[in-house]
């Protein structure tokens, strides 16, 4: 498995280095835990989850020269360049994942003096890579046509002038992921090490994306599924926005005192109407939608974190403890102290 982080003049150093790290830790304990359980040590993982792609290799990839200079004054040296305009692209390694770093300030002027690399990554994707680009480096990928008539999202600050320069490609301004295929977007940093997370448990398995994410992201993390734009699911209703609406509640629930009618204002619409449509699009009401979301999240912090049932409560939007315990009971059948010690149970007799 081959992961190629390339190294741009005027990156954001972290947006690249988060992603090498990252890999370069999944690789050493995808390698230890192999070992280990060849040589019939006990370890976290089976046989057949250590085995496949353990030999993972992760190359740093430059433009035009192997020194690139970084905005804070600082330079960093790639192991490689792509090839150059008068050499044979058909040629070059393929990778499987490629990281593309975001860039400080407008990006237009950088990605003028890199037209090769377009030409790359167009080639690269044609071969069968996973594109990942973090904030303003998602106008490489955009620059390739790849992504017209898909979603993406990039840094906040240029949205406008992203949707400007590619209006064919379909701008999701709230969503921090977006999922088009084997394209991935990311609209920060922190958002690329959820994105690299995730990729690390498709290829090497939850436990060792659970290993990471504690090492590198030891604070609760919203789930990667939670935070992205599928462009593959984003057509189980087509009322674009009664999706935004959905997302707006996910992403605000820890807001307690929820009001429909101010949310429906937000988005220019009678509560009547909200209702009206969100039932149709989703078979359920937006309130409905809310407390379930709710409970979900709850369920996810009973089981995975130590926080008091009261901090729980307010995380969720509810400040008041006991109508929280009321509630979860209500849909759970089970107190939020009994559903943690069973669901606990469950997780930690697990057999391998």
């Amino acid at each position: 498995m081959r992961i190629g982080i390339l190294f741009i003049d005027n990156m954001l150093a972290t947006s690249a280095l988060n992603a090498l790290e990252v890999w370069h830790a999944a690789r050493e304990t995808a390698l230890v835990r192999s070992r280990s359980t060849v040589t019939g040590d006990s370890g976290e993982l089976s046989g057949h989850q250590a085995t496949p792609n353990s030999r993972i290799i992760v190359e740093t990839i430059a433009v035009t020269d192997l020194s690139v200079q970084l905005s804070s004054g600082l330079s960093i040296t790639a192991q490689r360049v792509i090839p150059g305009a008068d050499d044979n692209l058909a040629d070059d390694v393929n990778y499987d994942v490629i990281y593309v770093p975001a860039l400080w300030r407008n990006p237009r002027s950088i990605i003028k003096k890199n037209q090769a690399l377009v030409d790359w990554l167009r080639l690269q994707y044609e071969s069968g890579a996973i594109l990942n680009a973090t904030g303003t480096g998602v106008c490489f990928v955009a620059e390739t046509g790849l992504l017209n008539g898909s979603a993406a999202t990039t840094h906040w600050h240029y949205f406008d002038q992203f949707a400007r320069d590619y209006p064919e490609v379909n701008l999701k301004r709230q969503h921090f992921i977006t999922e088009s295929g084997r394209i991935y977007c990311a609209g920060s940093i922190n958002a690329l090490m959820d994105l690299t997370i995730h990729h690390v448990h498709r290829f090497l398995g939850h436990s060792i994306a659970d290993h990471l994410a504690r090492h590198f992201s030891a604070e609760v993390r919203q789930p990667f599924d939670r935070l992205r734009f599928d462009q593959s699911k984003s057509d189980l209703h087509p009322d674009e926005e009664i999706l935004q609406v959905q997302l707006w509640l996910e992403n605000n629930i820890a807001k307690p005192n929820l009001n429909m009618r101010e949310v429906a204002d937000l988005f220019g619409l009678s509560q009547r109407s909200l209702n009206r449509r969100f039932k149709e699009a989703t078979g359920t009401t937006p309130i409905e939608y809310l407390q379930r979301l709710r409970h979900t999240e709850a369920c996810e912090l009973l089981k995975k974190s130590n926080l008091a049932v009261g901090d729980i409560a307010a995380r969720v939007g509810i400040s008041d403890a006991s109508y929280f315990s009321k509630l979860f009971k209500r849909r759970s059948d089970l107190s939020p102290n009994e559903y943690r010690t069973t669901t606990r149970a469950k997780l930690f007799n697990l057999k391998p």
